[in-house]
């Protein structure tokens, strides 16, 4: 018997701790034997989507070739962590659609907090005007309505968060 394979899709701000939290569940999840993949919005948009901009079009686009290599893999039984920014809600439920086995998370931390995080600097660069479509900033960020999971990062350790993950992916039957 194959396994079910199952996309985690971590959104929210910059810096709210989405890679932290996906390369957290995924040690936990490969100490065990499990088979993972995580495909993080700045690698991705390094190789996969690489010429894509900031753009409304172009971050919705994004998402979907995200959803698009998301759902191949788990279709073959791979537990997939996603962590994106994926500003746009319809853009979310579109690929959740798509995927059909998915547990969103929302990774939420308050702008002040993620401009704190920020070791970058792509908040003060965005304010100062120096990046255009800097989510948060001047393009809006649309929280999901119902995640199946919520991380409150300012307030909550990550291996907390993690294990809110952890205990939703055992609830529902993939791990």
């Amino acid at each position: 018997m194959s396994r079910r394979g199952v996309t985690v899709w971590f959104t929210g701000l910059s810096g709210a701790g989405k890679t932290t939290l996906s390369c957290g569940v995924a040690q936990q999840l490969r100490a065990w034997g499990l088979p993972v993949e995580v495909l993080d919005g700045d690698l991705v948009r390094q190789h996969l989507t690489k010429g894509l901009g900031f753009s409304k079009v172009d971050r919705e686009e994004n998402i979907r070739r995200i959803g698009f290599v998301a759902e191949m893999l788990t279709r073959h039984g791979v537990i997939v962590l996603v962590s994106a920014i994926s500003p746009y809600r319809a853009a979310r439920q579109e690929v959740r659609r798509y995927i059909g086995s998915f547990i969103e998370v929302f990774v939420d931390a308050p702008l002040e907090v993620c401009e704190r995080r920020d070791v970058k600097g792509l908040y003060r660069k965005a304010r100062a005007g120096l990046i255009q479509h800097f989510t948060g900033i001047d393009d809006p960020y649309e929280p999901p309505e119902q995640p199946e999971v919520v991380c409150k990062t300012a307030e909550q350790s990550i291996p907390e968060c993690i294990d809110l993950v952890i205990q939703s992916l055992k609830s529902r039957g993939y791990v």
